[in-house]
């Protein structure tokens, strides 16, 4: 059994119109958003063996500071070029490639790919993860290489406003 977690990038700042897509930083709401997620990833007994991110500045320091707010060395955390552009296949290839001694994983990246993909994996209908959104999906495998389309379980689905709209 594997444990894939999808972590959504944190609210991004436009403040800069002049700096490229890729190199947009994180906005103070997503800078305060994540270590309410990652109490929140905490409380639930959330654990991961590896995080691999895009390489875009956002996706980068949304992992970073998520990796160290749930004690996961931040100086460990993996970058995978083919997240930035990615659809739910190039998703569905870097999961088939994780190392199997990780039985919980994280990938970090980007919408639409990543609301793309979660609902294929788990024939879901989420309309929109949004920012700093985390989804946490169980699947009957032994090793990555077998993971495949519609074969996960949605176990939680947890976003910054969740509690707010609960209420």
């Amino acid at each position: 059994m594997k444990t894939l977690y999808l972590l959504r990038h944190a609210q991004s700042s436009w403040d800069n119109p002049d700096l490229k897509d890729f190199e947009r930083p994180l906005a103070d709401r997503g800078i305060n958003d994540l270590p309410v997620m990652a109490e929140r990833f905490k409380a639930k007994n959330g654990r991961v063996g590896c995080i691999i991110c895009s390489p875009a500045v956002r996706t980068k320091t949304t992992a970073k500071m998520f990796a160290k707010q749930i004690g996961f060395p931040s100086d460990e955390v993996g970058s995978n070029p083919e997240l930035y552009f990615a659809g739910s296949n190039m998703l569905l290839k870097a999961a088939s490639l994780l190392d199997d001694e990780c039985d919980a994983v994280m990938l970090v990246g980007h919408n639409p790919a990543i609301t793309d993909f979660v609902n294929e994996m788990a024939n879901g209908n989420i309309d929109n993860i949004p920012t700093c959104g985390l989804v946490q999906l169980s699947l009957p495998i032994g090793a990555w290489s077998e993971i495949e389309f519609s074969s996960a379980e949605l176990v939680d689905f947890d976003y910054p406003k969740k509690i707010a709209r609960e209420q």
